[in-house]
């Protein structure tokens, strides 16, 4: 089972900011600025690239959610940036599709971790 299956099981905490019967939304532990929320289907999907048809809706669901934070979490105005990772190159470090929330400072090109 991986990391984010079992923070979806509650075997592993997490600082949760959203979810519901579908999704499940915390804050990322080694976050990249003030505000980084990883958004995660709680079916577990390896990686976009396996992604199918039925999963149109869920694909955008992950959106909606993204935008509905970015406003709760107050950095909808000024921006913030939506990432997918996909695969070792793309930088995936876990097996789980993930949205990044990425908000809260000036994002430009690089993206460098905080502290």
């Amino acid at each position: 089972m991986c990391i984010f299956c079992k923070i979806i099981q509650k075997e592993i905490p997490a600082e949760i900011v959203f979810e519901d019967e579908e999704l499940l939304a915390f804050k990322d532990m080694h976050p990249l600025a003030p505000v980084h929320v990883l958004i995660i289907p709680k079916r577990h999907i390896e990686s976009i690239n396996d992604l199918a048809g039925q999963d149109v809706e869920l694909a955008g669901k992950l959106i909606i959610v993204a935008k509905q934070l970015a406003h709760e979490l107050d950095i909808a105005e000024k921006g913030y940036k939506l990432l997918f990772r996909v695969g070792r190159d793309g930088g995936q470090e876990v097996p789980h599709i993930h949205l990044h929330l990425i908000g809260g400072a000036e994002l430009y090109e690089d993206i460098r971790p905080i502290g």
